[in-house]
């Protein structure tokens, strides 16, 4: 996959296999329960394992984060919320279009409780690159397209 396309993929908040997405993420750790059945009477393998973590809360999510600053990120940087790391990013580039550093890592509660989306939105985050802090704002949607209305034809 060339450069580009990858970072299309990443304004747009799509799953990158192997940089978002890994064997060992859950979909419902990385936003995508709408993809599976749940609401249905369907059986899939690994049905009683979505459904147990639902029922008990995720203990990290997946959360995209913009910077400001027109800083190179690549992956591997401590993401800090409220002074505490507690995560580190998969996949960082530079987004043109929304004229902002992009970054996607998974987050955890150090006090080991599930990470819920008050949990994500009520933290102050920055993202540490060689040692230096960036104020970062973390986004549950893409931010270049948070409600999809762009692959629909709607500008």
């Amino acid at each position: 996959m060339d450069p580009e396309s990858s970072r299309s993929k990443q304004k747009m908040g799509y799953r990158h296999w192997h940089a978002d997405l890994r064997s060992d993420d859950s979909p419902l750790e990385a936003g995508l329960a709408f993809a599976c059945k749940l609401k249905s009477a369907i059986p899939f393998l690994g049905r009683e394992a979505l459904e147990k973590q639902r029922t008990e809360g995720l203990c990290r999510r997946l959360v995209g984060f913009t910077v400001d600053e027109k800083v190179p990120m690549f992956g591997l940087e401590a993401i800090w919320r409220n002074g505490q790391v507690v995560g580190h990013v998969r996949r960082a580039d530079f987004g043109f279009t929304v004229d902002k550093t992009l970054a996607y890592g998974y987050i955890r509660d150090p006090s080991g409780g599930p990470v819920s989306l008050d949990f994500v939105k009520s933290g102050e985050y920055a993202l540490e690159r060689m040692g230096v802090t960036y104020s970062a704002q973390a986004h549950l949607k893409s931010p270049f397209d948070p409600d999809s209305k762009r692959m629909k034809g709607i500008y």
